[in-house]
């Protein structure tokens, strides 16, 4: 029997940076979208927005049984593939908070997990959700009077 392949997009942003971000995440098995989230999460830098997106589709694989799948992480921010792949040394204590937790939560899985490096065209819907997010948070909710 194959082992079961599971795609996972992640992508985070910040406007302004550091400033008002979110992550978002996207499954895919077999090419289809089984579930996507996107989360905003206050004011923080782009490289926190990118590891809690990989911190968070890492929890959600393990609370819905994905741990004997082959793990794919495919996202666009070249420096969190590197420093998760052990290219790159992890200096600023923040990340490495974020670096720590991933790789304790990656023992929870059968498999050795794969991070991909892929161009922002390629991770189009999960860079799409982050900006909705972003967009629906900074968008006021009523008209003011001028308007």
């Amino acid at each position: 029997m194959e082992k079961e392949k599971i795609i996972i997009n992640t992508d985070g942003g910040a406007r302004g940076n550091p400033g008002p971000a979110a992550c978002a995440f996207v499954v895919k098995r077999n090419g289809e979208v089984v579930f996507k989230e996107a989360f905003f999460l206050g004011n923080t830098t782009n490289n926190v927005a990118e590891y809690t997106a990989v911190l968070k589709a890492l929890e959600w694989l393990i609370e819905n049984n994905f741990t004997k799948s082959n793990i794919f992480f495919e996202m666009d921010s070249e420096l969190v593939v590197r420093q998760l792949n052990r290219i790159y040394k992890v200096k600023n204590l923040k990340l490495k908070e974020f670096f720590d937790r991933i790789k304790n939560l990656e023992k929870n899985f059968y498999f050795p997990i794969s991070y991909t490096h892929i161009f922002r065209e390629k991770n189009f819907l999960a860079d799409k959700l982050v900006n909705e997010k972003l967009d629906r948070v900074s968008r006021p909710t009523t008209l003011s009077p001028e308007n």
